[in-house]
């Protein structure tokens, strides 16, 4: 099996093919609140994303790879390093599987446990790193049953548009 596999979903760079689907999932405001999004995204500056988006983690310090059904050879979603910090041996992680229809079917676990492999073994990371709004059950439970432990919480540190809200803080370090 391929490092960047596991049972049924394989991590890929994304493609220009993928312009539409990133388009879809980018502008999609019902996971803006998550992402930390604000406005949406043109396919031209989707376009100009995806066309550097082989460049080299260690240069733009960030990597997406596409969560592909392996199966169905179809994407089901997203999974990203970001702030990644050589020196210090860290990144931030992010995840997304766009189609609630996807979800809870084993995707993220096994996206995030093929990504760790990645993280661990081949940038040689000592720790990565989530942030997750307290209210998430589905992440809080995805991230701490691979290991990741809550270190921090942000009180009312993101705004709704109703109120503020927390925001979790999790680590896992290397074994």
């Amino acid at each position: 099996m391929n490092l960047l596999e596991n049972l049924s979903i394989s991590l890929r760079a994304p493609e220009p093919g993928d312009l539409d689907l990133l388009y879809i999932w980018e502008n999609d405001t019902s996971i803006w609140r998550i992402s930390g999004t604000l406005a949406p995204f043109s396919r031209n500056v989707l376009k100009l994303y995806l066309d550097n988006a082989g460049k080299d983690i260690f240069e733009v310090k960030q990597l997406r790879l596409i969560i592909q059904e392996k199966s169905k050879h179809r994407p089901v979603g997203a999974i990203d390093l970001f702030d990644f910090d050589p020196h210090h041996h860290r990144a931030g992680v992010g995840i997304l599987v766009a189609d609630p229809s996807n979800r809870r079917q084993g995707y993220a676990r096994e996206a995030l446990e093929t990504l760790m492999e990645y993280c661990f073994g081949i940038l040689h990371l000592h720790q990565l790193c989530c942030n997750i709004t307290a209210d998430n059950q589905a992440s809080i439970a995805l991230f701490t049953n691979a290991g990741f432990e809550e270190i921090g919480r942000k009180k009312e540190w993101l705004f709704t548009g109703k109120g503020y809200e927390d925001e979790l803080l999790f680590q896992k370090l290397k074994k």
